[in-house]
């Protein structure tokens, strides 16, 4: 385990490197400038503000400038907002995370649930009911379905009971993260329900359960103790592309919500050519995405002790 563990973490810094390179160079590959949008500083200010962010060195003599500071965990200051990238993403990540965080719980409980009736009432209209939810998941995005929740379940409906259920945008009470907690986690939701009917249809075919059964065991009993265990590890695995999904969704459904979270920042990034808060930014989900592959990883094989890590 051990072995397998620090292996793992040798390839997780060496992709972390390989994304901190790519993001550097590409930034400094897209057209304009950082400082053309702002006409007021022109002549020996604009060399002071390139020299201030140290865009006045060449470019090879920046990256391993960032580079080092990586290391140290100094993402740079961002050009647009004079403020520590790092410092940014410490507050308005938190937001990010709150809201990523009831999606992913959201999409692997109801998910998991949804795929269960499925197989285990297949053919019925329950496995109907269930697929379709499914199908509407994965053909809408997300940001489509917070639109039609705002349209239908915060405006409309607030025209039939008299009085706002759900409020179309905002942050900060339980009411207001109920629709973007669902549309962000809607697609992850129809992925974990489908692969969970399927793993579970697999499973229930296995001579082991046909033995259970045949000893008499009760069909709830089979599929506690011996279907959902097995039944479950194809999700876990798509854990950590399913962390990637919901978090990089939030982007857009905090613009539709106006949520003060981490989204904000990246998209006016973008906008402004704002180099360090950009790379400050995806270097910082990459490492998270990194780290959530990882600990998918080491999941598996601590709940399935038939996967031998060490080979």
């Amino acid at each position: 385990m051990l072995r397998y563990t620090l292996k793992r973490l040798g390839y997780a810094v060496l992709t972390l490197f390989v994304l901190i390179t790519l993001t550097f160079f590409m930034m400094r590959m897209l057209p304009g400038d950082p400082f053309l949008g702002d006409k007021t500083v022109t002549g020996a200010a604009l060399e002071n503000m390139k020299a201030k962010y140290g865009l006045d060195k060449p470019v090879i003599v920046q990256y391993f400038i960032y580079l080092g500071n990586c290391v140290r965990g100094d993402l740079g200051t961002s050009i647009t907002y004079n403020k520590p990238v790092r410092d940014i993403i410490s507050e308005a990540f938190l937001v990010s995370a709150d809201l990523g965080i009831r999606a992913l719980i959201f999409a692997v409980i109801a998910g998991v649930l949804l795929g269960m009736v499925a197989a285990v009432k297949r053919g019925s209209a329950w496995d109907s009911v269930s697929m379709f939810i499914a199908m509407i998941g994965v053909s809408v995005p997300s940001f489509i379905m917070g639109a039609l929740f705002q349209y239908f379940l915060a405006l409309q409906l607030r025209k039939v009971l008299g009085f706002a259920l759900f409020p179309v945008q905002g942050w900060g009470d339980f009411s207001k993260t109920i629709l973007p907690s669902f549309a962000l986690g809607l697609g992850s939701l129809a992925t974990v329900s489908r692969l969970m009917r399927t793993s579970m249809l697999d499973v229930l075919n296995q001579d082991y359960i046909k033995t259970a059964k045949a000893k008499g065991l009760s069909q709830n009993m089979i599929i506690i103790r011996h279907t959902v265990r097995n039944a479950i590890m194809p999700v876990i695995t798509i854990l950590g592309p399913t962390v990637a999904s919901v978090l990089t969704g939030t982007f857009v459904i905090e613009s539709i919500f106006n949520i003060p979270g981490l989204g904000k920042y990246f998209v006016m990034s973008i906008k402004d050519l704002d180099y360090t808060m950009i790379s400050g930014t995806t270097v910082f989900y990459g490492a998270l995405l990194i780290l959530c592959t990882l600990v998918v990883d080491l999941l598996y094989g601590l709940i399935d002790p038939r996967v031998k890590l060490e080979g």
